[in-house]
């Protein structure tokens, strides 16, 4: 062979084999990033003809299934449970595509009968191709509770096990059916809820952030007793109203008088009473930084992980080291102090459990076709946001709250429940309505979260006392009933 056959042969080699790698490259590596690539409408299309798993929670109950397509062989999704779960287990669409659990857990939901080379590789190392399934944490029972408890309010509850930070209950209202989005007026549909003035599609319970007003003295009075600077003893001036430092701006009592006699007070009947003046005063004594480690602790500040995106609640601590009337505003959780009703379950779940931060789940586990489980969530530890000994007695001081205090209207017959309750402006101009707890405080089992976002339906004035706490006790009563 002479040299410029020679040349052209191995020319041709080259160029063969960088067709096969690049053959290799898109056909195996990147197969499933360009197939679940969002601008790719072919795996829209063979979706339609695909059956999905099961999506199932803790006791049992289907809360999505696939169901064959009257006159044709291909599968839509269908969901038993309605607008009860729609925004824990969202929806998979053949034009707008999967949202929350649909979406986080697709990858295992979906099958892999795709007779691509990667799937193909797969079933000759026996590779079981047929849909998982998804077994959630929340118990369909009190899911039913809770939405039922909300009523007609707007709102949110979360519930959490305070010891291993499972999801009991995720409800936000108003909600929606998913299956108006699978079928064939999904377009319609869809518009109709986007433009309903009510925003049935935002989950309240942890795609949203509040103000969390009141309930977050139970960070501060924590802080406080964990860095020793105060006690629930501790004495504290009570005037009408506490005078921001720097600021002609005032902060009273929900009531418009002194916390106690108008001479002096102490801190746990400020935080049975909910005292303002105390709390703003009290958040400057204790810092910001202090503050701002416990509720990074919790969480604050980062992202959480969970099966999609939460919003970062909000605690800015470098902004009120420098502005102590800020830092009072914010000690009462007003101001720019935001949060989601699973950061603020969260509180409640961390004074429950010893002051261990548990991260929050929702899915407890997978299974195949055959009903063996393939994998299960393990419980873990976020951090640590106060002693055992400050828990304890956050956990005292929180019971005294419902016995004798604000929560009352969360206090059961016969049980040990300890609360906090909260009212809030929020950036609707409503006001907003909080309650957060847990039970029994010997050995808890439950917290939760209640928001309740104010509007018509609350009438005028209210407070979370009146108007959360309660649906909190109906939540608790159901959870206490039934578990074991």
């Amino acid at each position: 062979m002479n040299g410029p056959i020679r040349r052209i042969a191995t020319g041709l080699f080259g160029a063969m084999m960088c067709l096969l790698l690049a053959v290799t490259w898109f056909q195996v590596v990147r197969a499933d990033d360009l197939k679940n690539d969002p601008r790719n409408p072919r795996p829209a299309l063979t979706e339609r003809g695909k059956e999905r798993g099961l999506i199932v929670s803790s006791d049992g109950t289907a809360l999505a299934r696939s169901v064959t397509v009257e006159g044709s062989r291909g599968f839509e999704r269908s969901y038993p449970e309605g607008e009860v779960f729609a925004h824990v287990v969202g929806y998979s669409s053949f034009i707008l595509g999967d949202n929350s659990l649909e979406s986080s857990r697709s990858s295992v939901l979906r099958s892999r009968r795709d007779v691509t080379i990667s799937d193909l590789l797969a079933a000759l190392l026996g590779t079981d191709l047929r849909p998982k399934n998804v077994e959630v944490t929340i118990n369909a029972q009190l899911q039913q509770v809770a939405f039922d408890a909300l009523g007609a309010h707007r709102g949110a509850v979360v519930v959490l096990d305070p010891v291993t930070g499972a999801v009991l209950a995720s409800v936000s209202k108003p909600s929606f059916d998913p299956e108006l989005l699978v079928g064939p007026d999904t377009a319609a549909n869809w518009e109709a809820l986007l433009t309903d003035p009510e925003n049935p599609l935002s989950d309240r319970a942890t795609r949203e952030i509040y103000a969390p007003g009141s309930t977050f003295k139970t960070v501060v009075a924590a802080t406080a007793v964990d860095t020793g600077i105060a006690t629930p003893a501790a004495s504290f001036g009570d005037p009408v109203e506490f005078q921001l430092p720097g600021s002609l701006a005032t902060i009273g009592n929900a009531w418009g008088g002194p916390c106690n006699d108008g001479v002096t007070t102490d801190l746990l009947q400020a935080f049975t009473r909910s005292c303002n003046t105390t709390f703003a005063a009290l958040a400057i004594q204790v810092g910001a930084q202090p503050i701002g480690a416990t509720v990074g602790a919790l969480g604050w500040n980062q992202s959480l992980p969970y099966e999609w995106t939460i919003p970062n609640a909000a605690w800015l601590t470098d902004q009120l080291a420098t502005d102590r009337a800020a830092l009072g505003q914010s000690g009462i959780g007003e101001r720019d102090v935001r949060a989601t009703p699973l950061h603020m379950a969260m509180i409640a779940a961390a004074v429950a459990n010893g002051g261990q931060v548990m991260a929050p789940y929702l899915v407890e586990r997978l299974f195949d076709a055959d009903g063996a489980e393939v994998e299960s969530t393990t419980p873990e530890q976020l951090g640590r946001a106060m002693s055992q000994t400050t828990a304890a007695t956050m956990s005292l001081m929180m019971e005294r709250v419902v016995t004798e205090g604000t929560g009352r209207a969360g206090a059961l017959p016969g049980v040990r429940v300890a609360g906090k309750t909260g009212t809030a402006t929020g950036s609707n101009g409503f006001t907003n309505f909080w309650f957060i707890g847990f039970a029994p405080v010997e050995r808890p089992t439950i917290a939760i979260a209640v928001l309740v976002e104010g509007s018509s339906a609350t009438g005028p004035g209210g407070s979370g006392g009146v108007i959360a706490a309660p649906i909190s006790a109906q939540i608790m009563r159901a959870w206490l009933g039934m578990s074991p």
